[in-house]
C-alpha cells in the first residue's frame, strides 16, 4: 500500500461553516428507508452563492494551483473529461465545494459535535473531487484521499505538494481492502464519494470505514430517489441508514445535484466488505 503521510494537526474552522446556518428543510421526501430512532426523510435546500467566492485568498489560490496541474496532467493520462479551466471551475469545484454544508449540517445534528476538526475519507477519489477541493476548504479537517490506480495517486501526491496542503494523506488501495484493515475499518467521522458507483456498491465501500455515529455522503444527480431505494437494503446491511437527501445546486450540465446523507447507527458486521469486485458483481 502506497501511503503519503503529512502533518495533520492543523485545528482551524471550516471556510464556509456559515451557510449551514442558512439551510431550510423542505417537504419531506416520499421515501421512507428504515431507520434507528426514524426521523422523517428530508430534501434541504442549500443557497445559490458560489461557494468558492467564500473562500481565503490563499484557498482561491490553491485551488487555482490545482485545476492548472489537473489540466497539465490531463493531458498525459485520463483524470478528467473536461478540458476547461472555467468547465473545471464549474463542474468539479463549485460540485466539491457545495457537499460541505450537508457535511457539515448533518453532523452538528446528528452526530452530536463540532465539525471543525472531522476526520474524512474520500472514497475513489480519483483526480481528488471531491476530497482535496475539501481539504483546501476546511484545512482543520484530516483528509484521505483512497485512490487504487497508481498514476493517478502520483498525480493525487504531485497536487498535495503543489498547494502545500498538511491536512491530506493518499493510500493507494482497495476500498474493499481498506474496508478490512484494522487500521482503517470504524475509525472515520465521515466517508464521501463522487461519480464512483450506484449507491448500494458504495455503500459497501464506504460504510465499513465509518466509525459508530458517523456519516457516509454520496454526491449524486438530481433525481436519484429510485437509487436510494435499490440502496436500502445494503445501507441497512452495512449498519447505517439513510438520513437525508440534500439539494445542492450545481453549475454543470445537468443542473441540482443530491448528497445523500446516510447515519451509522451500528458496526458493519465482519463478513463486509466482501472480496474485490465481488460488490460490483453481486451488488447487496
Amino acid at each position: 500500500m502506497l501511503a503519503l503521510h503529512r502533518g495533520l494537526g492543523i485545528k482551524r474552522p471550516c471556510s464556509v461553516g456559515t451557510f449551514v446556518k442558512h439551510l431550510p428543510t423542505l417537504v419531506p421526501a416520499t421515501l421512507h428507508p428504515t431507520r434507528n430512532n426514524a426521523t422523517p426523510l428530508t430534501t434541504t435546500a442549500a443557497l445559490n452563492t458560489p461557494l468558492f467566492e467564500t473562500l481565503t485568498s490563499r484557498q482561491k489560490d490553491q485551488i487555482h494551483l490545482y485545476v492548472d496541474a489537473l489540466l497539465q496532467w490531463n493531458q498525459k493520462m485520463n483524470l478528467t473529461a473536461v478540458t476547461e479551466a472555467s468547465e473545471v471551475m464549474d463542474r468539479h469545484i463549485e460540485d466539491s465545494l457545495a457537499i460541505i454544508p450537508p457535511i457539515q449540517s448533518s453532523y452538528v445534528s446528528h452526530c452530536g459535535a463540532s465539525c471543525d476538526e472531522l476526520s474524512l475519507v474520500d472514497v475513489g477519489t480519483g483526480a481528488g473531487l471531491p476530497g482535496l477541493i475539501l481539504a483546501i476548504a476546511c484545512p482543520g479537517w484530516k483528509v484521505t484521499l483512497l485512490e487504487s490506480i497508481n498514476k493517478r495517486c502520483v498525480f493525487l501526491e504531485h497536487a498535495v505538494s503543489l498547494t502545500g496542503l498538511s491536512n491530506v494523506q493518499v493510500i493507494r488501495e482497495r476500498a474493499e481492502n481498506l474496508g478490512r484493515n484494522l487500521a482503517f475499518r470504524e475509525v472515520f467521522d465521515v466517508a464521501v464519494a463522487r461519480a464512483v458507483a450506484e449507491l448500494r456498491i458504495l455503500a459497501e465501500y464506504c460504510l465499513p470505514l465509518v466509525r459508530v455515529g458517523g456519516l457516509f455522503v454520496a454526491a449524486k444527480g438530481h433525481d436519484p430517489l429510485e437509487e436510494v431505494r435499490r440502496a436500502e437494503r445494503a445501507v441497512h446491511l452495512m449498519g447505517a441508514s439513510v438520513l437525508q437527501m440534500c439539494s445542492v445546486e450545481s453549475r454543470g450540465p445537468h443542473g441540482q445535484r443530491t448528497a445523500i446523507v446516510c447515519l451509522k447507527d451500528g458496526p458493519t458486521p465482519r463478513k463486509y466488505p466482501r472480496d474485490p469486485g465481488t460488490p460490483v458483481k453481486s451488488p447487496l
